[in-house]
């Protein structure tokens, strides 16, 4: 045998670049919301979210440089599985009334759900001092779904199936409707639990009635002879 010919090496899966693991952005991240959770994002210390990740304080500062940051990418990242969720119900089959409702369910629930109710308790303690972290935060949410909404409505009215002049505003009406007299009581901690689903189902069968009164195709100005 040659002793000069190369030796066979095992394949090496590709190594990530510094800061691009998606498995380790997840786990920093899933150690992230213990801590916000348990301690609120004032306590919270990367010291104590690397160890709730089992990551170096080193590796933390590869993928974030504080704590807002982390913050605002959980935000984010929630986000997107929900507008996943939207998008799909808005471009599913079915009546424009049923593509409203099943929106208006989906609000409803992620409204009042734990999860957001505590980021947004989180996020409206600091906003007076880090106004940043409101911005970032309502940019990473609310301004993506209003967008959202407000380009299918947009598309909706050109199809003669609504008639919204402002389609923004439309959005932003919607989406008080969906969350109207749960959201406020969960945020306040005046409902401990989240609403049941046949309270949210009603608030939104409600919403979409009222939208329709108020945005219905009937409103449509007749077209010029």
């Amino acid at each position: 045998m040659d002793e000069c010919a190369p030796k066979c090496q095992m394949p090496q899966g590709r190594r990530h670049a510094a800061g691009e693991d998606p498995e380790k952005r997840s786990q920093i991240l899933n150690g992230a919301w213990k801590i916000f959770a348990q301690q609120g994002f004032d306590a919270a210390s990367m010291n104590n979210i690397c160890k709730a990740a089992g990551v170096s304080k080193g590796t933390i500062y590869v993928y974030f440089s504080d704590k807002q940051e982390l913050l605002v990418a959980l935000v984010t990242e929630r986000r997107q599985k929900f507008l996943q969720e939207i998008t799909s119900l808005l471009a599913s089959h079915g009546s424009t009334q049923d593509r409203l409702l099943a929106t208006a369910l989906a609000l409803g629930r992620l409204m009042t759900s734990d999860d957001v109710v505590r980021v947004q308790r989180m996020v409206i303690a600091v906003a007076e001092r880090m106004p940043d972290l409101g911005r970032q935060f309502y940019d990473a949410g609310a301004q993506h779904f209003l967008g959202l909404m407000s380009n299918w409505l947009c598309a909706e009215t050109q199809a003669g199936r609504l008639w919204t002049p402002d389609p923004v505003i439309a959005a932003q009406h919607f989406a008080e409707l969906a969350s109207a007299g749960i959201w406020r009581r969960r945020l306040f901690g005046h409902a401990l639990d989240a609403p049941t689903h046949d309270a949210i189902d009603h608030v939104a069968q409600e919403a979409v009635r009222v939208f329709i009164a108020a945005y219905g195709p009937h409103h449509r100005p007749p077209a010029p002879r």
